[in-house]
């Protein structure tokens, strides 16, 4: 247990049954009264994020989680199958825990968050953006640079993302994993 004026941000605190991260926090000290914790909280399980005021000295209980490098490997059903860099052990994900599923391929890392006192799974997620070669897109003309316009393309892992005119079928590209978003072009 700790007291709400010991929250830092990512810190991870249980809450009505519920895990939440601290994305932010301020101590307020009103011309009247006691000072009081402003936070925003998102909820670990479905990502909503959450205003919430404590008075100090409420007592709030920590949870203490880590963070651990997993190989993705295959897809088994509706879990994605992952192997622990540090005790090489394999285990099963389901795919509403991992961010960015879309744009997952075999042999990518991910960095799995787990509570610490129980060894459940909170989440995992990809690297901010990777690289995905394009297997299939309309062919760009000569040209069609000038403008912001953009066009489907389907990436390997099956993903679907716009990309500029001038990107063609078997490109390497870079992808944003939290929107999908094109972040440009990489040399092979």
């Amino acid at each position: 247990m700790i007291n709400s004026q010991d929250v830092k941000n990512g810190m991870c605190i249980r809450l009505d049954g519920r895990l939440y991260f601290v994305i932010e926090f301020l101590h307020v000290k009103p011309g009247k009264g006691n000072t009081i914790m402003r936070t925003k909280l998102k909820d670990v399980v479905n990502g909503r994020v959450l205003d919430r005021t404590f008075q100090v000295g409420f007592k709030l209980e920590d949870v203490r989680v880590e963070r651990r490098p997993f190989q993705f490997l295959y897809k088994e059903g509706e879990d994605y199958i992952f192997m622990n860099q540090e005790s090489f052990e394999q285990a099963p994900i389901a795919k509403n825990l991992v961010t960015g599923v879309d744009f997952l391929k075999e042999g990518n890392m991910v960095e799995v968050v787990s509570d610490s006192s129980t060894e459940t799974v909170l989440f995992a997620e990809l690297p901010v953006k990777v690289v995905l070669q394009i297997t299939y897109t309309e062919p760009g003309l000569k040209g069609d640079t000038a403008t912001n316009a953009t066009k489907p393309a389907t990436l390997e892992t099956g993903a679907i993302v716009r990309v500029p005119l001038f990107v063609n079928e078997g490109e390497l590209i870079e992808v944003d994993t939290r929107d999908g978003s094109y972040q440009g072009r990489v040399k092979a």
